[in-house]
Formats: structure tokens, sequence, C-alpha cells
């Protein structure tokens, strides 16, 4: 047989071999890939082969060059990014969606699923029940995918169709200037352009302040006329990515339906945050969102590359981003007598959003949340917000560190100070690389204020409270090497 076709037949061998590599992956016991690059790397940077080395020594060349080399993300101790590791089960459910349906069409149980699990997710985290969903790679495209449904509504109502048309007057979007930069990439991409987004000031949480809100679309209406900007949306954070923030979303629906404008809320973080009694009232108001993103690749424990977006009105998202008739499609699906699972595409999400090729997404996050259930989601959030404000007492109760703002949902935002260093924020960037070199407690930083903070946020389906005083410790040690070398030298 065609060793190409052998290679094919049976996943059980093959798949055990690689479960044992990732296994001895997951007990962390690696050093950081970059410390060993000399050795791995020339293996990599080979000649185009000619000639293929087969499975068997492909999984070999996987197990021992590419998998003990991988990315520091999914370590426990990795705080740095929202986006982490994938929980089991979404490595599994994952990996049946490739093997069973590798694409988001037909009428097979994988296809299913992606309306379900929007569904789900609408009752998960109390939006309108008149919402429906659209999945997507993450939250840059969720954003573009609803504000392409805002800028569909917002121009129809001057009698324009942007979608069909091309722009023909500006637009404009009012939100902070803690919101995801991607809300200004989507401005690009939809022809409004970046310098649309206007910025609305923040209060010291970096919370957004309504009354300026209110000051600048008074301003916008005052000077309105048939060329002026069109008012496009008011995006709201359910969760900022720097320190978690989120906005008052109540009291900017009022005013967003005191003035016709669409409600976009960022919840590709914080969504989930919700679900934690403590905190569940800062999201009063979502309900009157006109559009809601949430990535479950991050709090839901998801693999990258699973965002969702959510609209009052779907119509509106196929107005926006339908791709039209094609040739080699017409013709071959029916509406009647469905016979074959291809006889039809299904739900046409394809038409709902900028992907037409698309995995099973829905079937990975019906997994994560058939596996533990809302209450298992909730522990976990809750368990993540706890570990933040852990954090935050103990920087408080140390004399050699300073919270920068109190947690609002899982991140933390803190420094080491030192009464003889000047340039704290100098001092807090060393800190932050030797914990990078250490390899064991990995946050990220963000500038608050102007103040560089040590930033962890703890959102990993295996992150636990070891994490939280491990890594204060750590700090702690960091810096006190640090200015005692400093100093005394």
């Amino acid at each position: 047989m065609n060793s190409e076709f052998a290679d094919l037949s049976k996943l059980t061998p093959k798949l055990q071999r690689l479960g044992e590599d990732l296994d001895r992956y997951l007990r962390f016991e690696h050093d950081d890939a970059l410390r060993h690059e000399q050795d791995w790397k020339p293996l990599l940077e080979q000649a185009l082969p000619q000639q293929g080395v087969g499975m068997d020594q492909l999984l070999t060349e996987i197990g021992k060059i590419l998998v003990p080399n991988g990315s520091a993300i999914p370590r426990p101790g990795c705080t740095s990014f929202i986006t982490t590791g994938a929980s089991n089960t979404g490595i599994l459910a994952t990996l049946a969606a490739m093997v069973a349906s590798p694409q988001r069409i037909g009428l097979n149980a994988f296809s299913q699923l992606e309306e379900i699990s929007l569904n789900w997710l609408v009752q998960l985290f109390g939006l309108s029940p008149v919402m429906k969903g659209v999945y997507s790679s993450g939250g840059s495209v969720a954003n573009l995918i609803a504000l392409g449904a805002a800028r569909q509504f917002a121009y129809e109502q001057v009698g324009e169709d942007p979608s069909e048309h091309g722009l023909t007057r500006a637009g404009r979007i009012f939100t902070t200037a803690s919101c995801h930069r991607t809300v200004h990439r989507a401005a690009a991409v939809l022809g409004l352009g970046r310098t649309s987004v206007c910025t609305i000031e923040s209060d010291e949480a970096g919370r957004m302040n309504v009354d300026h809100l209110m000051q600048q679309i008074q301003i916008s209406q005052e000077s309105a006329s048939q060329t002026s900007p069109v008012n496009v949306a008011i995006v709201a954070n359910a969760g900022t990515t720097a320190t978690g923030a989120i906005d008052p979303i109540a009291a900017i629906a009022e005013v967003a339906r005191a003035h016709s404008i669409w409600l976009h809320v960022d919840g590709a973080y914080g969504l989930p945050g919700i679900l934690d009694p403590n905190v569940a009232a800062q999201y009063h108001g979502i309900e009157h969102a006109d559009s809601v993103i949430v990535d479950p690749h991050k709090w839901l424990g998801a693999p990258v590359g699973i965002g969702a977006a959510f609209v009052r009105d779907r119509a509106l998202l196929h107005r926006a981003f339908t791709q039209g008739a094609s040739d080699y499609l017409e013709g071959t699906f029916s509406d009647s007598g469905m016979e074959h699972t291809l006889d039809s595409m299904g739900i046409p999400f394809h038409d709902f959003s900028v992907e037409l090729s698309a995995p099973a997404r829905g079937a990975v996050v019906w997994a994560l949340l058939r596996e533990i259930g809302v209450e298992g989601m909730r522990a976990r959030v809750c368990r993540h917000n706890q570990m933040a404000r852990h954090c935050a007492d103990l920087v408080k109760a140390h004399p050699r560190l300073e919270l920068l703002q109190e947690p609002t949902l899982s991140i933390c935002c803190f420094r080491y100070v030192h009464p003889e260093w000047h340039n704290l924020n100098e001092l807090n960037r060393s800190i932050h690389h030797q914990l990078l070199l250490n390899n064991v407690n990995l946050p990220s930083t963000a500038l608050i204020n102007d103040q560089l903070a040590l930033r962890p946020c703890f959102v990993g389906a295996r992150t636990n409270w070891e994490q939280v005083e491990d890594l204060v410790r750590e700090v702690v040690q960091v810096g006190d090497s640090l200015t005692k070398i400093s100093v005394s030298g």
C-alpha cells in the first residue's frame, strides 16, 4: 500500500504516542524553549524535503523537538495573557471536530451544536433572549462582526446601504482609551477609519465617564447635517484587558437608547465575570445591548481560535457580510427533501461573518459546558476573581509592594517599591524580565496612570491558589535582590 495512505489508516497508536509526549509537557518540568534554541532550531531549519520521512519519524520529531520546546503560555504560573492553554476537554473536543466534521456546514451533529452552544452562551451570560450569535476566530473578528452590524444599522437609518454601495459619509464610534485596539482596527477595516473612534474620558478606575459621553454626543448632534458623521456605536467594556474594569453599562445603555445609538459591549475577556455574585451587579444593563462579544478561548478554557459575537437582529449580519451567490455553490444545496447531511449548508453562518470555511467551534463550547456545567464555570470564575483579591491583600500587607488598582475581576495590578529607587518603572520592568527568566511565575505588565504595574491575570483553567502566593513571594525576592545589588554597587 502507498505509504501516504498507510499513514491515514489508524489514529489510535499515533494518538497514544502523541498523548504521552503531551502529558510529559503538561508536567511543566522543561526549560523555556529559548534557552535551548541552539539545539532545536537547526533541526527545524532544513531544506524542503523531497522525500517524506514517514509518520513514525514525524511523530518522533514532534515529540522530541516540537512539544518540549513549545510555548510557556499553558504553564499554571503564566498569567501574562488572557488567552491561555486549553483545558483537556477543549483539546479533545477540538480533535474530535477536526476529524469528524472539518467544516461547520451540513446537517450533522457537530454543525447542530453551533446554534445550540451559542444559545447556551446567551443563557449563561444573561443576555437578551432575542440575541443570536456567530462564532469567529477570536475577539478581533468578533468585534469586527459586531461593529459591522452596527455600521449597517446606523447607515440604514439615514437611507444608505454601506455594505452594498460603500460609505458616502464618515462615521463615529464612542469608547474609552481603555478599549481594546481591535475596535480601532475594526473601524479601519469597515471603512470608518481609526480616527472615527472618539475617545471618552475614564475615571480613576478606568470606567467610562458617562457625563463626558453625553457631552460628546451632544456636540455631534448640534453639528448634525446631511454630510456630518453618522453616530455608529458606543462601545462599552465588560472587563478591560489591562485592568478588568467594567464600564457603567446600565447608564451607558440609557444614553444609547435616548439617542438611538447602537450599544456594543466588548466582553471578550470579562463577560464570564457576570457569573460571580460579587460583581454581577456591575453588568446590569447588558440585557439592553445591541451586540456583545465573548471569547470562549479565554475564561472558558477553549483552544485559541474561538470567539463569539451576538446581535439582536442577525439579519443585519446577513446584509453586512453576505458574500452573495457563488456559481460553484448554487444548485449544490437544497432546502427541501433533505436526505443527506450535505443536502444543505444548514444555518448560513458563512453569510453572518467574514469566514466561509470555518471549523466546528460550537462542539468545543458545548463540550466545555457539558463537562462542568454552569456551576463549574461559576466556580472557576469566582476562584480566579478571589485569587486576584487575595493577591491584592498580600500586596497591601507588604511594605515593599504597592497596589495600583483594586481588582474588579481576575486581574491584579501592583508594583515593587523601594525608598531609594527613583525610577520605579524601570525597576519593575527589570523585575518582570527576571521573572520571565526564572520561568515559573509569568505575569505581564500594564501602565496604570503612567506607573508600570506587574499584571497577573488569573484566568487559566490550570491556574490555582498556589500561583498567587508564589508570585508575590518571587516578586519580593527578585525586587530585594535587584535593589541590594544596585544600591551596594
